[in-house]
């Protein structure tokens, strides 16, 4: 495994306190500890080592928020996750450094892109009656949840960078901040531990890697007690702002490494 240093040691504790952040508070910044990682490490390798930190965060998370999940809005997700965990895979073994970075940073992007220009043509339409949006609205949370769960799977196994389509997706879901949370919390558990065999079949997952996670899993659990004390003081508005603006900010930085 490559030897961060000491000044990438002290980035790898900054991104594994922000892992902590994001499972508890705002999940945005998780896209910045992605971010971080593979600064300081070769993409495939930041992946690896990434990944038992997600874990750590995951528990606290769920521990924290299990009572909050939206499990009809979870269970729309997962068999397109799961796809998408399978055509990342095989891409991770395909591809090169760079092109696993771009290609993640080209679909946050455009996921967040996306997002802004459907709130802004909601904004702009004229409600119908609940009778004639009843339908699609369905057919709209199939596809949404098809189209994101397919992103979400392939991001996660890629770069460990799910968390942006998927908190786009529970943002169009219509969650409050604690549902958002909370469904979050179960399903990057619930997904990480899925992608798990894969990593260690990749090669992502190795022993330094292993003994690098142990010196950082405190940070971790920092962060997340951050996060769960100044959860309460942030507003829906904010919240959804924090979420796309570190989600935009995070994917120009893989797109211009």
């Amino acid at each position: 495994m490559t030897d961060p240093g000491v000044i990438g040691l002290g980035v790898l504790v900054l991104a594994a306190l922000l892992v902590g952040v994001s499972k508890t508070a705002i999940s945005g910044v998780g896209a910045l500890s992605v971010a971080l990682f593979a600064a300081v490490l070769p993409a495939k390798e930041s992946t690896g080592a990434l990944l038992p930190l997600l874990l750590v965060g995951d528990v606290v998370a769920v521990r924290a928020y299990r009572r909050h999940a939206d499990w009809p809005a979870l269970l729309r997700l997962l068999p397109s996750v799961a796809a998408g965990v399978l055509i990342g895979a095989v891409f991770v073994a395909r591809t090169d450094d760079a092109v696993v970075r771009r290609t993640i940073g080209a679909l946050l992007l455009t996921i967040v892109l996306h997002h802004l220009w459907r709130r802004t043509r909601e904004r702009r339409a004229v409600t119908p009656t609940e009778g004639a949006k009843a339908a699609p609205a369905r057919r709209q949370r199939r596809a949404q949840a098809l189209f994101f769960g397919l992103v979400a799977g392939f991001a996660t196994m890629v770069a460990n960078a799910g968390g942006p389509a998927m908190s786009l997706y529970l943002l169009t879901s219509g969650l409050s901040m604690l549902g958002f949370l909370g469904t979050g919390a179960w399903f990057f558990l619930i997904v990480n531990l899925f992608k798990l065999p894969f990593s260690l079949a990749l090669g992502l997952l190795t022993p330094p890697a292993l003994a690098l996670d142990a010196a950082l899993a405190l940070a971790v659990l920092v962060g997340a007690f951050l996060g769960r004390a100044c959860v309460h003081r942030i507003d829906q508005a904010l919240f959804e702002k924090l979420v796309l603006a570190f989600t935009a900010l995070s994917s120009l930085n893989l797109l211009l490494q």
